[in-house]
């Protein structure tokens, strides 16, 4: 069996997961996983796949049908997961928002070696001033020998400069 990951983006409008997902089984595929949204008026995401190895070129065919219809679908191999080790952290975030917030958490995480295996930002109105909040959500590996603590430390090194408030857990 081939895993496979369809990386998604076109124009929002009804009806775009549902012939996604017509193309994925036409083809003998199975839908395992998913992340998909309307982002900036577009519809965009990426799915994993699994397929017969022989029928690569029927799900090729397939989508190219749906990318007729305005959805840019690409296909790539996904790549096997042996394990990683590390133990995995849970933060989030919140604070006004200004530029340059995602640039330097980022910065901090990557400093230490940790990997962001899932990421999401978002606004929100503040509830007295009207102001914009911006709220970030992630979920980090740690590498083999680095402690959550560490990560805690560097991220409130920074958070007093960028003006937000941060939370850790340990990822269940």
């Amino acid at each position: 069996m081939a895993l496979l990951v369809l990386s998604v983006v076109g124009s929002d409008r009804p009806g775009l997961t549902k012939a996604l997902a017509a193309a994925v089984l036409s083809a003998g595929g199975n839908w395992l996983e998913s992340h998909l949204s309307r982002l900036g008026g577009l519809y965009l995401g990426s799915v994993l796949v699994e397929l017969a190895e022989g029928k690569v070129d029927a799900l090729r065919a397939a989508v190219a049908a749906v990318d007729a219809a305005g959805l840019e679908v690409r296909i790539a191999p996904a790549v096997e997961d042996a394990g990683a080790a590390g133990e995995t952290l849970e933060f989030s975030l919140v604070g006004q928002d200004r530029p340059g917030i995602v640039n330097q958490v980022t910065a901090a995480v990557s400093s230490l070696g940790a990997n962001i295996e899932t990421f999401e930002t978002w606004l929100s109105a503040e509830a007295h001033a009207g102001g914009q909040l911006f709220h970030m959500a992630a979920h980090l590996r740690l590498p083999e020998g680095l402690k959550a603590a560490a990560v805690q430390d560097a991220l409130e090194a920074i958070s007093g400069e960028i003006m937000v408030d941060v939370a850790m857990g340990a990822k269940a």
